[in-house]
């Protein structure tokens, strides 16, 4: 990333940034827009047998991984401790677990440094990337779309938020990963079911396109989902099992369903956005589920009909890291926001504070 986004010969405060919302475990340095060093661990091999993330496993995980993170980011960035100007991490949303280890471990950094302690909102820290790679001017129209959250957001400062919908059960991320578990391929379900989806026919099935036959820019999953499980299940009714070009197929349609759904959802937001004459009209995707290139090409060419400048983070600012926590961070440190050691985990925190909270999501609870 090319600069800092300071003129005067002052450089902008190194933030140390610390993330453990889910299953990656990742810590970052970053001064002004300036990414000094981002390290991401993952926990795929340690949930595989199980079929997805278990909470209690991934806490037990960051709270071994955070500190090695953390030296392997000073390392690649040359830099002692000392030289940190302020902790961020987040505080939530996420499993809560993880969400509390990143909090005792940034708590005791500050303590023992004697630093300014940020807490930031995770789902800021998507919202904020943009900001980050691309210096996008506010207000810009944000589509967070990842494997618990799916909301389009316009994005008016480091702390203003407005939600102009978002998923009433499933997110995109959660339906890829079921999805995948249906047709027994790998997880994450994301780039599984994406890889297979290259070689099948979108055409062949006909899944449904939840809540296009009403307003507004809410959206809904669960029922495309569970029509992958019916088609599923009528093939190995008919023939004994699945091939491979069903599981092809099968993949292509329920992502092109995805792919579709949120085009003409975002269509809808963007018209509202724009109602708003912003001086600079502006787009971004974030969030894992924007590294899926259908997805991505879709709103990318939406964007160029309607006259919006799309932007897109690198796809390694997309899933999980830190360098975003540690940016947002800062960001709301230039305002002025501190913590004390009362900060606590929360599991749910909603980016609008206004918004009713969304309803409908099954066992994970109320949306963000």
């Amino acid at each position: 990333m090319q600069g800092n986004g300071h003129d005067d010969a002052r450089l902008p405060p190194l933030i140390l940034g610390l993330e453990s919302s889910c299953d990656d475990t990742a810590a970052a340095l970053v001064r002004g827009r300036t990414v000094l060093a981002s390290v991401v661990v993952g926990q795929t091999d340690l949930h595989a047998s199980f079929g997805g993330v278990v909470p209690e496993i991934a806490a037990r995980a960051h709270a071994e991984r955070l500190d090695l993170c953390t030296e392997r980011a000073l390392q690649d960035a040359g830099l002692p401790l000392a030289a940190v100007d302020a902790i961020a991490v987040t505080a939530g949303p996420g499993l809560i677990g993880g969400v509390l280890s990143g909090v005792m471990i940034a708590k005791a950094l500050s303590a023992t440094l004697g630093k300014p302690l940020v807490g930031v909102n995770h789902l800021a820290g998507h919202a904020l990337t943009p900001r980050l790679t691309d210096d996008l001017p506010f207000p810009y129209l944000l589509l967070l779309v990842s494997g618990g959250h799916c909301q389009f957001l316009v994005v008016r400062g480091a702390q203003d938020f407005t939600r102009l919908g978002g998923t009433i059960d499933d997110a995109p991320g959660e339906a890829f990963d079921k999805t995948a578990r249906i047709l027994g391929l790998p997880q994450p379900g994301g780039p599984a079911v994406e890889a297979e989806a290259r070689g099948g026919d979108p055409e062949r099935f006909a899944l449904p396109r939840p809540l296009l036959d009403r307003p507004g820019c809410d959206l809904s999953f669960s029922g495309l989902k569970t029509a992958v499980l019916r088609a599923r299940d009528g093939l190995v009714a008919d023939q004994g099992g699945l091939t491979r070009r069903d599981r092809a197929d099968l993949c292509a349609a329920f992502q092109a369903a995805v792919a579709d759904v949120l085009v003409e959802k975002t269509r809808r937001a963007i018209a509202v956005y724009l109602d708003e004459d912003p001086a600079e009209p502006a787009m971004s995707i974030a969030g894992g589920v924007a590294a899926n290139s259908a997805i991505r090409g879709g709103i990318e060419t939406l964007c160029a009909e309607t006259g919006l400048r799309f932007t897109a983070p690198p796809l390694a600012l997309c899933t999980d890291n830190a360098a975003m926590i540690a940016y947002a961070g800062g960001a709301l440190l230039a305002e002025g926001v501190r913590h004390d050691m009362s900060l606590s985990a929360r599991p749910r925190w909603p980016l609008d504070k206004h918004a009713a909270p969304l309803v409908g999501s099954g066992k994970k609870g109320a949306k963000a």
